[in-house]
């Protein structure tokens, strides 16, 4: 029975390692898809797309080896709660790497026309704030730390912030036809970085659920969190 326990708690370790592993690679297709975008290297852009395969391939892997592991096994609290953090953490990577791939396909959209000095400060800013909250995010994971996950809402205010404003900076565009039709895409890739934002702060609650067994969600300054009410 001991030996069970020990294969069950090492799958569940290697789950954990890959799916850290994903985390990992978004956080460079985050990266990649902003230069892509920003400066219309479409060399970029493909590489995201074929990243993205990966991880989709990465996420049924997981899906199929959850399914069996929980069929084979009777998972005690503590143990339950890891197996529903990582099956939640699969979906939430895949849908982020179909954020950066939205991304990508925008800049195939956009190849030739001009772009905005101002929308791409603003796009590459928004792009390190996130890769700094998957970093941030996957650190709290190894250490186990709640404090730190309760950090991300704090993190990713500027995120939310820069996203509402982006719509002043296509405004001042609308004189120029070509400029605006970049822009009005460039708002679409704030709003695909401000949802990876979202589903990064999505990580973070699963891991206090993981930690207290309450499911919460991050108030707005990230010191604390409010129990789920769904």
């Amino acid at each position: 029975m001991a030996e069970i326990r020990t294969a069950f708690r090492q799958e569940l370790e290697d789950m954990e390692r890959t799916l850290l592993g994903v985390a990992d690679k978004a956080e460079q297709m985050v990266q990649k898809a902003v230069e892509a975008f920003t400066t219309g290297d479409l060399d970029r852009a493909e590489e995201v797309i074929a990243a993205d395969e990966s991880i989709d391939e990465t996420y049924l892997d997981i899906h199929n080896r959850w399914m069996n592991l929980m069929a084979r096994q009777q998972p005690l609290a503590g143990d339950l709660r890891l197996m529903s953090m990582l099956l939640h953490v699969n979906t939430t990577l895949e849908r982020m790497g179909d954020q950066t791939v939205n991304i990508a396909k925008l800049t195939r959209a956009t190849d030739g026309l001009p772009r905005v000095d101002a929308i791409v400060e603003r796009l590459q800013e928004m792009g390190d704030l996130v890769r700094a909250m998957i970093r941030t995010v996957i650190e709290a994971v190894i250490r186990r730390d709640a404090d730190e996950a309760r950090l991300l809402p704090a993190m990713d205010e500027p995120v939310d912030r820069l996203n509402r404003d982006m719509y002043q900076e296509v405004v001042k565009v609308g004189h120029d036809p070509r400029r605006l039709e970049w822009a009005t895409k460039a708002m679409m890739v704030a709003r695909a970085l401000e949802r990876v934002g979202d589903q990064v702060v999505d990580i973070g609650e699963q891991l206090v659920f993981l930690l207290t067994g309450e499911r919460v969600e991050f108030n707005e300054v990230g010191l604390g969190g409010m129990p789920h009410s769904g």
